[in-house]
């Protein structure tokens, strides 16, 4: 089974006003969390037509990152992206506050194992103000799980 996930995370109220702003959905995770899925059409709309990607990321456009800087000075906003398949995959994370980007990009390759701070979604989703509950990181705690594809928190 395969799971894949390429999303901006900031708070309900800060995603809300973006995704006015850009026409384009959002979806609801837990304690007080939005995401704004990284889907082919938005990636097209916000891309400067180059090619260039944000150095460690595959779905981050360039000039995106700017845009995610300025949206932090508010409240910290994360980019975030996993693509997994069979249990084998990668992840990557960076979190921007303020202006500055404060996380990473942190990733995992195939095959290595978290760190003991957790997966790099998992510290970004801290940074953010999301706590572990019970067994559950972050990442469960906050309802990633839902949807195994970015295209499902559209729908």
């Amino acid at each position: 089974m395969s799971y894949e996930l390429r999303a901006v995370i900031a708070g309900e109220a800060l995603l809300r006003e973006i995704a006015r702003d850009l026409s384009v959905a959002r979806g609801s995770l837990g304690q007080g969390l939005s995401l704004l899925p990284m889907t082919n059409d938005l990636f097209d709309s916000v891309a400067n037509g180059d090619g260039a990607r944000a150095p460690g990321f595959r779905w981050l456009p360039e000039g995106f990152a700017g845009r995610l800087a300025e949206w932090s000075a508010a409240e910290p906003v994360a980019f975030v992206e996993a693509d997994y398949f069979g249990g084998v995959g990668e992840q990557r994370a960076a979190v921007w506050d303020a202006g500055a980007l404060v996380l990473g990009p942190l990733g995992i390759a195939e095959g290595q194992r978290f760190p003991a701070a957790g997966s790099p979604i998992s510290q970004a989703l801290r940074r953010l103000g999301a706590v572990a509950r019970g067994r559950d990181d972050e990442f469960a705690a906050v309802g990633l799980g839902r949807h195994r594809h970015s295209e499902g928190w559209v729908s």
